[in-house]
């Protein structure tokens, strides 16, 4: 079993923390987006992983190298032109010889994968696709299914009064091989759009796999994107375990750190600062009295004396100015400066 990652988009919805950062190794409590889902492909045994790439892919290959200190081997094919997600599978053929696992690059997910697997095989599918019931499924595309699991219609974008399923596509699917063969070369290919319906117009053995009490979140918008880490610190997702909150790092007696916030190494928190249910990444510089609160802080930032920070994102090497009120809803890009008394977000 082999799996490919489709991690060539441009995170624009993920703006402004992906001007810098392409979206697939955006930091999820400290750690590149992707290497959740590696792990959840090592925990099921696959190992030989594809990354497919598009959008800054000089610096995912950096981060993640070859996959060895993972424990996984990585490669990757660069697309010179977007290819849909069918085009870009299509794109990676030569390195793919076995049924391959393909993920959406932007859903954190506590899948048990090694059951979809075992499934997909006992039911001899040619291509297995992963749901996730949802509360309003009209925002996405519903994916029908009979009593033996069959995939019977795609509705995208449903009203109510529609179908009263709530399955949505999860962005994971068991391909084996031959579905190559119905994927036209060298163009844009939606497996949505394109190669799903013409499985059902063939009768292929098209299955659908729906996970009891899986944890299912498209990282792809800032709120959502807080909303996972929010879920992490609380201990939401059950397969995955946030084990080391504290970094070393240097931190005033009298200031206040919740035993749920997340600190990395070389941060600096100053006397009556306080960080509630928030995670901090290197080399963070906290100063006095400042509060921080359910909010994601990159890399080498700074917030001033007295500063409140709620419900925000702040990226890498920024600096919040004295007094500052960054309120719900706020997300700084890398590098923004506040001046002193600046309010942003609902307060």
């Amino acid at each position: 079993m082999q799996a490919l990652i489709l991690a060539g988009g441009k995170g624009t919805r993920l703006r402004p923390l992906t001007v810098y950062t392409p979206k697939p190794i955006v930091p999820i409590c400290n750690r590149p987006f992707l290497l959740y889902q590696i792990d959840t492909l090592r925990r099921a045994g696959v190992t030989d992983i594809t990354l497919s790439l598009s959008y800054q892919p000089e610096k995912i290959e950096q981060q993640l190298g070859d996959g060895s200190e993972f424990g996984v081997k990585l490669k990757y094919t660069v697309e010179s032109q977007p290819m849909g997600t069918a085009g870009a599978y299509k794109f990676a053929e030569d390195l793919i010889r076995e049924p391959t696992v393909v993920f959406n690059g932007d859903v954190l997910t506590d899948l048990d994968l090694k059951t979809v697997i075992r499934e997909h095989k006992d039911r001899n599918a040619l291509a297995t696709i992963v749901l996730t019931p949802v509360e309003d499924p009209s925002a996405y595309g519903v994916v029908e299914t009979e009593s033996d699991g069959r995939v019977r219609r795609f509705l995208e974008k449903p009203k109510p009064d529609e179908t009263t399923c709530k399955n949505i596509n999860a962005g994971t699917y068991i391909l084996e091989p031959k579905v190559l063969d119905l994927i036209p070369p060298g163009v844009s290919h939606s497996f949505e759009y394109g190669l799903f319906p013409k499985l059902l117009e063939k009768g292929e053995l098209f299955f659908a796999h729906i996970p009891q009490r899986t944890y299912w979140m498209d990282i792809g918008t800032p709120a959502r994107y807080l909303q996972a880490h929010l879920d992490l610190l609380a201990n939401r997702v059950t397969r995955i375990h946030i084990k080391n909150r504290r970094g070393t790092f240097d931190s005033a007696t009298h200031a206040e750190i919740d035993e749920l916030s997340m600190i990395a190494d070389e941060c600096t928190i100053k006397p009556g600062a306080q960080i509630i249910n928030s995670v901090l990444g290197r080399g963070c510089y906290i100063e006095e009295r400042a509060r921080i609160e359910n909010s994601v802080i990159w890399s080498h930032t700074r917030v001033g004396t007295l500063a409140q920070v709620s419900n925000a994102i702040i990226g890498r090497g920024c600096h919040v100015g004295r007094s500052t009120i960054v309120g719900p809803g706020a997300v700084l890009g890398d590098k923004t400066s506040l001046t002193d008394y600046t309010k942003m977000g609902s307060s």
